[in-house]
């Protein structure tokens, strides 16, 4: 069961691509995926290292220790989709819009390590899946944040020079 609940993940994720990464911001976007990529994958190393939590079914368990699906595509993607949906939002929203990824997967995670033999928590519990979750989350839309600042000086470098 867990292997085929790990083939949907993947087949949604890989669906959601043409839809995510097309556009003006494109750029952007793929800046979003990829910088959460690194950032999950690294906080998950780190937790499933200090043995908070293990992977028991996992794609190339001799590579990976850790769940390289959530964290180089399902994350990633949902990063995308969050960061698109509060990009011109204040920090009251942003954080209100946060609430909408972070609570959802707190329960998922919380179902399924219950559920699932997908993960099994050790010194681990929603708690910090919710914490972690926003705490990725802001990290990345503070790298959102910083690049439309640097947006508006080069523009208005540019406007300057002619």
């Amino acid at each position: 069961m867990e292997k085929k609940l790990l083939n949907l993940l993947v087949a949604l994720c890989v669906v959601s691509f043409p839809f995510l990464f097309k556009g003006t911001k494109m750029r952007e976007n793929l800046l979003i995926f990829f910088s959460k990529g690194v950032i999950a994958t690294l906080i998950d190393a780190y937790v499933v290292g200090t043995n908070k939590l293990e992977y028991p079914v996992r794609p190339l368990p001799k590579i990976f220790k850790t769940n390289i699906i959530y964290d180089m595509l399902f994350f990633p993607i949902l990063s995308v989709i969050w960061v698109k949906i509060s990009y011109n939002d204040h920090f009251g929203k942003i954080l209100l819009k946060s609430l909408i990824f972070s609570v959802p997967m707190s329960v998922g995670q919380w179902i399924m390590e219950k559920y699932t033999g997908l993960f099994k928590w050790k010194r681990w519990s929603a708690f910090h899946t919710f914490a972690s979750v926003n705490f990725t989350l802001f990290i990345i839309r503070g790298l959102v944040g910083l690049l439309k600042i640097l947006d508006k000086v080069k523009s208005k470098q540019i406007r300057t020079e002619y």
